[in-house]
């Protein structure tokens, strides 16, 4: 099966807590232990908050659209409504490389 890159844009959803940091929101060690199992196997390729928004970014090599929707679906903090899928767009990378 063939992948693609897509930009996955996510956003607090109504579980997020505001006036918490990023480490001090529910299920925190469970949603970055669940991000850094994606970057291992190879899925996330990038990820990041950005800055001065309610938004995290994430390059992701995947099958389809409805495969990020469903390996995202098992993050802590998707099941918790912390974070929602904002977008998922299909990215066609025209400089510089990522990982194979």
């Amino acid at each position: 099966m063939s992948t693609a890159l897509f930009l996955v844009t996510r956003s607090h959803g109504p579980g997020w807590c505001d006036g918490r940091n990023l480490e001090e929101q529910d299920e925190w060690p469970a949603h970055a232990a669940f991000m850094e199992a994606l970057a291992s196997d190879g899925f996330v390729l990038l990820g990041g908050v950005v800055i001065e928004t309610s938004e995290a970014l994430l390059i992701v090599r995947a099958a389809s659209k409805s495969d990020i929707e469903a390996r995202l679906a098992a993050d802590p903090w998707t099941r918790n409504g912390v974070l929602r899928i904002k977008s998922i767009q299909t990215w066609q990378l025209r400089l510089g490389s990522v990982s194979e």
